[in-house]
């Protein structure tokens, strides 16, 4: 590791090279992309539903509104800005450790209104304070960190709030085009990933967070990828192959799931007059068969990768397939390269409300040319969710630490739900290898030699 990114690991400040107004004008780009997304998901369906609890893993719609304003006067207005609490009283309302999903709808809420308006003078405040700060000082506030943090919070609210408007009934209330079709993939079904080392995570992305730390070296042996994500159709033949009745596919705890839960096919599915169909959205359409397979839990995931004769790739071996180039022996930000996302690489921001078929997006695809790397649906890996060597908590204990452990596996990539400012090569989601209301698919890997 370089000094410079040792300096920025461990919080030195490193923006005196930094074009102070770019960095200004990109923190309130992403911040306002975020209003804009959060508005559009609360103005689209009336007020009985924005306080309505859809199921008991999700909070009402309001609970975020609100939540998400309180979060950024906690760290923008009060940490960064150094101003007085505007409404102390509801900070532990709106602590999402202190109330589970469940008790959120029984608490007193502030009513659609008065979020709305609580929310909009947190932000007008936090561009006075944007307007006129030097990204320089502590770490929190070193190149922006804090407003960028910010921005990935509300954009990961976001998601859950798009999930939100999944599990609802009723008719549809989202609407965006569909991505481009593209010609049925007929390229390889898996690439070799050469073994080697490789530098797994990042020490010097600006608003990476902390369970992304530090950069260091990983040994990766040999193994084979799956080209594209899992598709619906190659999922279907799971199923019909008897998938979900036969225990040798499924890990002990797996097997019980789909027992006690009755489990036949990927959430949201079902079989009506000889057809699979599914409901996105409020629409119920026939399962699209060359699609990336969505909404099934690690469960489901590994069964199939067993079915298959394959396995799920561990956290190393899927970043080092995104990220790698192995002309440079370099990691990159992103498969395509260091540039941000842009329209022809991924499936990135709610720009549509469903993945993107299988093989979009060739401009995307990592230099051994694997695709849809990013976007499109978060990809299930075999591990646990752990620290990294050298991990320090920053700026709380509660955004990583405290979910460290077996109970948790990690998911990469990204989905269509997910904005850029909250997708990176290094970024790493989580969650109980239960859930299937994510925006969750996976591809296969299998041991290889050169």
């Amino acid at each position: 590791m370089t000094d410079a990114d040792i300096a920025a690991d461990t919080g030195a400040d490193t923006s005196a090279d930094i074009d102070i107004e770019a960095l200004r004008q990109r923190a309130l780009t992403t911040l306002t992309t975020a209003r804009d997304r959060t508005t559009l998901l609360t103005s689209c369906v009336d007020e009985p539903e924005l306080t309505a609890q859809v199921s008991p893993l999700m909070s009402p719609l309001v609970w975020d509104l609100a939540h998400i304003g309180n979060q950024e006067e906690l760290w923008l207005l009060r940490a960064v800005g150094g101003r007085d609490a505007m409404r102390p009283d509801i900070d532990g309302l709106y602590d999402a450790f202190e109330h589970p999903r469940s008790e959120r709808p029984s608490l007193p809420l502030l009513p659609p209104a008065e979020a709305r308006q609580y929310a909009a003078e947190v932000r007008g405040r936090v561009t006075d304070i944007l307007a006129s700060h030097a990204f320089r000082g502590t770490r929190l506030t070193d190149l922006g960190f804090a407003f960028g943090m910010v921005a990935q919070h509300e954009q990961q609210h976001d998601e859950t709030m798009l999930i939100t408007h999944q599990l609802r009934t009723g008719p549809q209330a989202l609407t965006a085009p569909d991505p481009d079709p593209v010609p049925l993939y007929t390229g390889p079904s898996e690439v070799l990933v050469p073994g080697g080392p490789f530098t797994m995570g990042t020490s010097t992305e600006p608003w990476a967070l902390d369970n992304e730390r530090p950069a260091h070296r990983r040994e990766v042996a040999p193994f084979y990828i799956d080209t594209t994500p899992v598709t619906n159709g190659a999922y279907l033949a799971f199923i019909e192959d008897g998938g979900y009745d036969d225990p040798r596919w499924w890990t002990r705890e797996g097997w019980a799931h789909v027992r006690r839960n009755s489990l036949t096919a990927p959430e949201f599915w079902r079989r009506e007059a000889g057809q699979w169909l599914r409901r996105r959205f409020g629409v119920t359409e026939a399962v699209p068969l060359n699609e990336p397979v969505v909404h099934v839990c690690w469960y489901e995931a590994d069964a199939y990768a067993r079915w298959a004769g394959r396995r799920l790739p561990t956290e190393a071996e899927w970043e080092k397939a995104a990220r790698h180039d192995p002309t440079a022996d370099r990691s990159m930000r992103y498969p395509w390269g260091d540039a941000d996302p842009a329209p022809e690489h991924a499936n990135l921001g709610q720009r549509h409300l469903r993945p993107a078929p299988a093989g979009s997006y060739p401009a995307g695809e990592s230099p051994l040319g694997v695709r849809q790397l990013i976007g499109d649906v978060w990809e299930w890996t075999s591990s646990d969710f752990l620290p990294y060597p050298g991990f320090k908590a920053f700026p709380y204990k509660e955004y990583s630490e405290v979910f460290f452990g077996p109970e948790y596996k990690v998911l990469r990539g990204g989905s269509f739900a997910v904005d850029e400012v909250a997708c990176r090569g290094t970024f790493r989601n989580w969650d109980y290898p239960i859930r299937r209301q994510i925006f969750s698919g996976f591809r296969t890997a299998r041991s290889g030699a050169v």
